[in-house]
């Protein structure tokens, strides 16, 4: 257990260098919200559709940053690249990151961390968080949990470990999730943390959009 929570926490460490480039793509109009404070978004894979709810009045800082990229578009043609489960372990548990890499051309500036003592969230089955290196440089990638992983939440008792900021959880989809998690990853591919866990074959990200609840 110690080793696979070392792999998965090693998110932080995984994504490229922030970039600075602002997409100019206008924004679109927002659709209805499902409840006060929650906003949902449908993302549409070759492989099926995953609902995430967001908690806005819970994460707005988050929330907001993922909604920019949903409204302008950006996370259109963007992919599920990473697959992150222990060796040796079950393919039904772990980290499925996706997201736009970094591309210059996308990309919009980073956002303070909100962490999950202060919104109360967590990084249980399902959630979904901003992948980082140090807290204040989340962009546009991000991870959902495949069981739970409270163990990447901040830490109450020490203020070295921030955690990561969780903003909301997969309410229609999972299977989907498990699906893409399971999939063959290269051994070859891949930096550092990443090394080992990159998708032979990403799955594409048709549209991400906000739906009605």
């Amino acid at each position: 257990m110690q080793t696979r929570r070392i792999l998965l926490a090693a998110i932080a460490l995984a994504l490229a260098a922030p970039a600075f480039a602002l997409a100019q793509t206008p924004a679109a109009a927002p659709a209805p919200v499902a409840e006060a404070g929650v906003v949902r978004v449908a993302l549409t894979t070759p492989e099926g559709v995953i609902v995430l709810q967001l908690e806005q009045g819970k994460a707005p800082i988050t929330v907001g940053n993922f909604l920019k990229y949903v409204d302008r578009k950006l996370y259109d043609g963007a992919s599920f690249y990473r697959a992150s489960t222990a060796p040796g372990g079950p393919k039904d548990y772990g980290l499925l990151q996706g997201g736009l890499q970094n591309d210059p051309k996308k990309v919009l500036p980073p956002i303070a961390h909100e962490s999950t003592l202060k919104t109360g969230l967590s990084n249980t089955d399902g959630a979904i968080a901003m992948g980082r290196h140090a807290p204040g440089t989340a962009q546009a990638d991000w991870f959902i949990c495949v069981g739970d992983q409270a163990y990447l939440d901040a830490d109450p008792k020490d203020p070295k470990n921030p955690g990561f900021a969780a903003f909301g959880r997969v309410v229609e989809g999972m299977d989907v999730v498990k699906k893409i998690l399971a999939m063959p990853v290269d051994p070859n591919r891949g930096e550092g943390a990443m090394k080992g866990e990159m998708l032979v074959k990403p799955v594409r990200i048709v549209t991400a959009r906000r739906v009605a609840p």
